[in-house]
């Protein structure tokens, strides 16, 4: 603020009303604006908060030992070959997922963690090692467990507890399980590599034990490979012999077959009958076609054997016969000669005679031809039955035959393919234990390192910078909290605007805190003009109280509070100082149970005042006492109780004769919360001044004082909120209405 002098031009003010705000639905939304207000009010004690926790957690992380973590990197290899080619071969990428998983918890196993522990001596390492570690003096457990084992022995009058020596192995099982723990094992993505990671707290370690763990896994995998050729090496010996002796007796077995049913070539007697009874069974059925076609024409012969020779003669199977056509051609000729010629002659004409003689030569020529032809029908359907016969004979027998050697056959195959797949079995074992023995020392592992661990540089954790990060963050939110919960929690009056929206009476004016002054100092602040602002808020008042009423001024004022140390009585003393220089004024120090106006100004402790006055003890001339040009009536000795003196019958008079002699009364009341004589005083007053000490008085307090007041039709004339810090107002963002905001403020 600026310290040049500064000239104040008074000008007229008007009363500070709060405006009406009407209802709204605006009041039901989140004002983020005034959260935003009550977080900047409060930022400077969220950053050292925040700067604190910082700092706090700085030095908590430097006493967490730091952790390292070596890496390395595995590539599994597909599944190797089966060792016996006959084994049954199924789905090898349905297994994959599942061969991978075994891997992964193979790494995890104790086996390798043991393998580690051993290769690097880590049982006497000074990192990992549990007898080399520092012992942390809170240990509750081994306390209960030397408690049940009985293992504290007086010593020298006091108990002092054994020390027991872990065993070496059982440090041994200590250690591996401290390094299955700091040991993870993952994939990397979704491929075949497998990262192994191990955290200590030295890097060499770290990098030395992961890479420990990964060749270890390689070397059992050796081991097992090692032990599974020399297994199946075994058993393929005993196996083999097994197969030798099963391959001699199919053979014997085979050669014994062949001797008792005397085959020496089945093969080739087997194709030969077949051939026979091919052929055999193709003669028969030509054979049966014919003696078909014989016995069809040996029916039609026989059916017309009765009959004439022209009957005979039509058959289709004697008249296909060249010599029954010729002399069938011959007898119809020779009947066409006879024909024409019994014409022309006579029946006993000589040439009809002889053509008559030639037609019964010609007829007895067809007859005996047919005859021929029928007795040659029926022989070949003799002898067409007779090969029919024959051949089906043979056939019958061919086809017995066959059968036989058929089986004779199967027999043989039977104990032939025994033989031959007991051979192929037992050439394939000695095929496959040779290439046993020639590769049993072959590295056959399924694993390799791609990526061997190395020393690692920065640590793992405690992640410090992501730590102070997190911290400032939670500290912060924290902060933000803390900030919001204490302004909804601060019941109090904080700034004139939470004045405006509580209560329904005016704000005269906001008094600024003064600091490093004693209450006879604060009494007379005014009039030793000690405190520019306090003295200009005084002004301010005053202002307010000389044009409160116009024609018709507030000649006697109350100066009120809820409790008492909220400054009532400095506000008193100084506003009677501030009207004594243009009025002659009167303060009156009514608060008689802890009087302030003998102490503030050094009047004798048994000096007579108010109390002997209404009292009647007492003139009231002889109780007024003046200092410079301000008069005041102390609180004086008490006899009665304070309501009853203040109820009583003289007050009223008295304010009445004073009020002929002073243009201005103060009076400076009890606390309104503790006892009710202020309301007695309320009623023979003009206004009532409130005040309220800031960021202490009860919201709920003083909204139920000032409710009595006015239910008692008391003339509240407005409220005044003291000692506030105007600095700390500032900072924290809070708008006051000034102490000088009635007044023209004009820098020179």
């Amino acid at each position: 603020m600026d310290n040049s002098p500064s000239v104040y031009v008074e000008r007229p003010i008007q009363p500070h009303v709060p405006p009406y705000q009407p209802y709204s639905e605006e009041k039901d939304t989140i004002d983020l604006l005034k959260y935003g207000r009550v977080i900047w009010r409060a930022h400077w004690k969220i950053c050292w908060w925040v700067l604190f926790s910082c700092v706090l957690a700085v030095v908590t992380l430097s006493f967490i030992p730091s952790q390292y973590i070596g890496s390395t990197t595995l590539l599994i290899k597909e599944k190797t070959p089966p060792l016996l080619a006959f084994q049954q071969v199924t789905d090898s990428s349905a297994g994959t997922v599942d061969y991978l998983q075994t891997q992964l918890a193979l790494l995890q196993s104790r086996d390798l963690a043991e393998r580690a522990v051993r290769k690097l001596n880590l049982t006497t390492h000074p990192v990992t090692d549990p007898r080399q570690q520092p012992q942390s003096w809170f240990a509750p457990r081994k306390w209960l467990a030397t408690l049940e084992l009985g293992q504290w022995l007086p010593v020298l009058g006091r108990l002092v507890p054994v020390q027991v020596v872990p065993s070496e192995a059982e440090v041994f099982n200590q250690v591996t399980q401290n390094l299955m723990r700091r040991t993870r094992v993952k994939f990397v993505g979704k491929s075949q590599l497998i990262k192994i990671e191990v955290e200590l707290p030295d890097p060499g370690l770290a990098a030395a034990t992961a890479n420990a763990i990964a060749q270890g896994f390689i070397d059992s995998q050796l081991d097992n490979s090692l032990k599974s050729s020399l297994t199946n090496a075994s058993w393929m010996n005993s196996r083999l012999i097994e197969l030798r002796n099963n391959l001699r007796s199919a053979e014997d077995k085979l050669q014994a077959y062949r001797e008792a049913q005397g085959l020496v070539d089945v093969g080739g007697v087997a194709t030969i009958s077949a051939n026979e009874l091919e052929l055999t069974g193709n003669r028969m059925i030509d054979a049966r076609r014919n003696l078909a076609e014989a016995e069809s024409q040996y029916r039609q012969v026989q059916a017309l054997s009765n009959g004439n020779l022209s009957k005979l003669s039509s058959v289709p199977a004697v008249l296909s016969n060249p010599l029954v056509q010729k002399f069938q051609a011959q007898r119809a000729k020779a009947q066409a000669k006879v024909e024409e010629l019994s014409g022309r002659y006579g029946p006993k004409h000589p040439t009809l005679a002889a053509a008559r003689a030639e037609l019964r030569t010609a007829t007895d020529s067809l007859r005996l031809q047919v005859q021929q032809v029928v007795a040659g029908i029926e022989r070949e359907y003799q002898l067409s039955q007779a090969n029919e016969n024959s051949l089906r004979k043979s056939f019958n027998s061919n086809k017995a035959q066959l059968q036989d050697i058929s089986r004779k056959e199967f027999q043989l195959r039977e104990f032939q393919r025994e033989v031959d797949s007991s051979r192929a079995l037992y050439e394939t074992f000695i095929t496959r234990l040779k290439e046993t023995a020639a590769t049993s020392d072959m590295d056959s592992t399924k694993a390799r390192i791609v990526d061997p661990a190395i020393v690692p540089l920065e640590p793992s954790k405690p992640r410090k910078k992501l730590i102070l990060a997190i911290v400032a963050v939670v500290a912060a939110l924290i902060g933000v909290v803390l900030a919001l919960l204490s302004e909804t929690l601060n019941k109090t009056f904080t700034s004139d605007e939470a004045i405006e929206s509580t209560l329904d009476v005016p704000l005269l004016s906001v008094v600024p805190l003064v600091r490093r002054k004693n209450r006879r100092q604060l009494a007379r602040l005014f009039d030793d003009n000690d405190h520019p602002r306090f003295c200009e808020t005084i002004r301010n008042l005053r202002t307010w109280l000389m044009l409160h009423g116009g024609d018709m001024p507030s000649q006697v004022v109350l100066v009120a509070s809820t409790m008492a140390e909220e400054g009532k009585s400095t506000i008193a003393n100084n506003l009677a100082y501030s009207l004594a220089k243009l009025e002659r004024v009167l303060l009156i120090d009514a608060d008689m149970r802890r009087p302030s106006l003998s102490l503030n100004f050094d009047f004798p402790a048994d000096s007579p005042g108010l109390a002997n006055v209404l009292a009647g003890t007492a003139r009231l001339e002889a109780c007024i006492r003046s200092v410079g040009n301000l008069d005041m009536l102390p609180a004086g000795k008490l006899s009665p109780p304070p309501l009853d003196l203040l109820g009583s019958s003289r007050l009223a008079p008295m304010l009445e004769a004073l009020k002929s002699r002073y243009q201005r009364i103060i009076i400076d009341s009890p606390p309104a919360q503790m006892v009710s004589d202020a309301l007695l005083l309320a009623k023979h007053s003009d206004a009532v001044i409130y005040v309220i000490k800031a960021e202490s008085t009860p919201v709920s307090e003083v909204q139920k004082c000032l409710a009595i007041l006015q239910q008692c039709h008391a003339p509240v004339f407005g409220v005044v909120l003291n000692q506030v810090d105007l600095s700390k107002a500032r900072k924290q963002g809070y708008s006051h209405s000034d102490t000088f905001q009635n007044y023209d403020y004009l820098p020179r």
